[in-house]
């Protein structure tokens, strides 16, 4: 993701072009119920699949979700074990489904420390979707946004190439020439981006919920979206009201 001109002011109609979630808040979610953490990330994956289609449905290009981090590694291995399982049935129920929904599906992550079944299933995922048009979903699997710099500056020097700006370098990243963030959304309470999207998030504009991310729902979409067409987005210039 890099950013090129036009593609940092969103979509024609104003909406976002490109929304990336820090899906937050599933274990205090489950405690609040009584309920195993592991409950919590299966009912955060049900409000990951409804964002999904409702995106797709208001016409939103980039949805990019931080499903599992770098640093995620360190939670108790059955919470570890149980979001495994959950990502397996998540990518099992979306080979099943694409045909229907048509929506492109992106990895983004270093994939190697998973197991071969859910490695195959990623790459199956992103072969199968790669023409579709309606839309795309970027999950970002094992990533840290720090991890991701270093990997796009190694594979810079790789190449031998002296030449380096914005630009080049943003190719780099996961996400190639797809449009950077026009808003990145934080529910569960906590105001900080924790080492998600460092790049790509320069100009994005910040939306915080306190909804835990199972309750976060369409009308709370709606309010994030409503939030970020109130505002005048400047990217460094004088906006019209100063």
């Amino acid at each position: 993701m890099s950013a090129k001109g036009n593609d940092l002011a969103g979509g024609p109609s104003g909406l976002p072009r490109h929304i990336a979630v820090i899906m937050d808040g599933n274990g205090r979610w489950a405690k609040r119920q009584g309920l195993p953490r592991t409950a919590g990330h299966s009912a955060g994956a049900d409000s990951f699949r409804r964002m999904a289609r409702y995106c797709q449905k208001l016409g939103i290009e980039y949805l990019t979700v931080y499903a599992f981090s770098t640093e995620n590694w360190k939670r108790p291995k059955d919470e570890v074990d149980g979001i495994m399982a959950l990502l397996e049935r998540y990518l099992r129920q979306a080979l099943r489904d694409m045909d229907k929904e048509k929506v492109r599906i992106r990895i983004f992550g270093d994939l190697a420390p998973f197991s071969p079944e859910l490695r195959r299933m990623c790459e199956q995922c992103m072969e199968r979707s790669a023409a579709y048009t309606g839309g795309q979903v970027n999950i970002c699997l094992n990533y840290g946004g720090r991890d991701e710099i270093v990997r796009a500056a190694k594979k810079w020097a790789a190449e031998g190439c002296p030449e380096l700006d914005e630009d080049r370098f943003g190719s780099y990243m996961w996400g190639g020439s797809i449009p950077d963030p026009d808003l990145l959304i934080r529910p569960g309470g906590e105001k900080r981006i924790s080492n998600f999207l460092l790049w790509e998030l320069a100009y994005a504009e910040l939306y915080f919920s306190d909804v835990l991310w199972p309750d976060f729902d369409e009308a709370e979409l709606d309010k994030a979206i409503a939030a970020y067409c109130g505002r005048e987005r400047r990217f460094g210039a004088v906006g019209e009201s100063q």
